[in-house]
């Protein structure tokens, strides 16, 4: 299971005005996107490849045509390394990439001490110097307050790092619709200096969206790194077992966009495993392969 499996997922994504509507059968959620001219699709993401016997692959075809949706993807999530390759009527491709192939995990079933080791020594050294410097990192309320407190350092991230970010309304969204959500946010002498979204399910722990300050007279804090480590630690006492860095570059790519998060990532952690595989079936080819010629057109 995982957090895009959820209820509450697809109601945020719903009541955010990011999905048409969603349609739930064998226990799996299916989103209904519109793409433009009333023209839609269906997509599931990050879905269990256990279920995908020939009775639900006949259903989800089904929906599609009922639906009138030029096609339906999914992406699958795997954490084991067992991998499936032909799917009857579905082809390896997809129409829009929601989650990077590939991610960086921690094995939480590890002791603390283990955990640490595994890091690289300066992320290591990072932790402790925070916390002789005195900063605090705390799990807070989702108040329309405390997200205003990360959205505020996202502005200051995204101007400084050059890269995009959704609105007050989808954040205070998010994590107000997403019950299985987390918001911390780290501290120096009442100063918030760095903060970060979380979510779990089951046995999986997500490290979803991040924002630190830009002010120099606190960037040497490391705020990040006890920040990190303070998550790590609340996701053990939870028993969950995986903790799941996200969107990390594929391992050949050295001219990702992600590298450099790619590159502070994988010093927490070294195992950088291949996660997900999308499959698509087009429902209706000739509106798929226009849509695809107008694409390449706008680009």
């Amino acid at each position: 299971m995982s957090i895009w499996q959820t209820k509450s997922w697809q109601e945020m994504l719903k009541n955010s005005n990011q999905i048409q509507n969603f349609f739930e059968f064998d226990w799996v959620f299916i989103e209904k996107r519109s793409i433009w001219l009333w023209q839609f699709w269906l997509f599931i993401l990050w879905i269990n490849e256990e279920i995908l016997n020939e009775v639900f692959l006949t259903k989800l075809k089904k929906l599609c045509k009922d639906e009138n949706c030029l096609f339906v993807q999914f992406e699958t999530i795997n954490y084991e390394d067992k991998w499936i390759s032909i799917i009857p009527d579905f082809k390896v491709w997809y129409y829009k990439k929601f989650i990077t192939p590939y991610t960086a995990i921690i094995d939480l079933n590890l002791g603390l001490d283990d955990i640490l080791s595994l890091m690289k020594p300066k992320w290591r050294y990072n932790i402790k110097l925070a916390e002789k410097k005195w900063v605090v990192v705390h799990e807070v309320e989702k108040t329309k307050e405390n997200v205003e407190i990360f959205y505020n350092l996202m502005l200051e991230t995204t101007s400084r790092d050059n890269f995009n970010w959704n609105s007050l309304d989808y954040y205070i969204s998010f994590l107000n619709g997403v019950k299985e959500s987390k918001l911390f946010i780290s501290y120096y002498q009442d100063i918030a200096i760095s903060s970060g979204i979380f979510t779990y399910v089951w046995n999986v722990a997500i490290y979803y969206y991040w924002a630190s300050t830009s002010d120099v007279n606190y960037r040497n804090l490391m705020a990040p790194y006890l920040l990190q480590w303070t998550a790590i630690c609340k996701w053990k006492e939870l028993n969950c077992e995986i903790y799941d860095f996200l969107w990390v570059a594929s391992p050949w790519d050295k001219k990702s966009s992600l590298q450099w998060v790619t590159d502070f990532k994988s010093k927490f952690t070294s195992n950088i495993i291949k996660v997900s595989e999308s499959y698509i079936f087009i429902n209706n080819k000739f509106k798929y392969n226009l849509l695809q010629i107008l694409r390449k057109i706008k680009r």
